[in-house]
Order: C-alpha cells, then sequence, then structure tokens
C-alpha cells in the first residue's frame, strides 16, 4: 500500500533552501513513499489540496505531520499527527 505524508508548517512561511522533499523525509525519519509540504502562510495550497494531489497520485494512507521551522529554514516535527483516509 503506497503511503503519503503532508508535512504542515505552522508559524512563519516555508521558504525551501533547495532541499528535496525526499532528503526532509528521510531526514525526519517520515515512512512515507511521497510527501507535501504545505505552510500555514500559503494561499493557494492547503491541507485538502495536498490530500487530493496525493490521492490522485494512488496513496492508500495519508497522514497529516505538524511541523514547525527553526531558523527560517529547517522543518522540525512538533509530534502532533492526524491520519488522512480517503
Amino acid at each position: 500500500m503506497k503511503r503519503g505524508a503532508i508535512l504542515y508548517v505552522l508559524g512563519e512561511e516555508y521558504i525551501n533552501n533547495g532541499e528535496d522533499l525526499e532528503d526532509v523525509g528521510k531526514r525526519l525519519n517520515i515512512d512515507a513513499d511521497m510527501i507535501e509540504v504545505v505552510s500555514s502562510m500559503d494561499k493557494n495550497f492547503d491541507v485538502m489540496y495536498a490530500w487530493w494531489f496525493l490521492t490522485a497520485k494512488g496513496m492508500k494512507s495519508i497522514t497529516c505531520l505538524a511541523a514547525e521551522l527553526v531558523d527560517h529554514t529547517k522543518i522540525k516535527l512538533t509530534g502532533r499527527e492526524l491520519r488522512l483516509c480517503g
């Protein structure tokens, strides 16, 4: 079963410093085949859109992980997690 993850970054806007999402997932030990990042400041891309996108890509189990920024560039998980089902 394919597994997806949504990283919902709380607080300041997440600015990708060129780090690949696969690298972010490995660094945070996220067990997922595909990862999408959603910033709390992003007006055009939200959790529902990320869920739809991952579902359209064939993910059968999707987890939404709350995260926060450290030093404006590094993502750190907060420990809060939601499982989103299709």
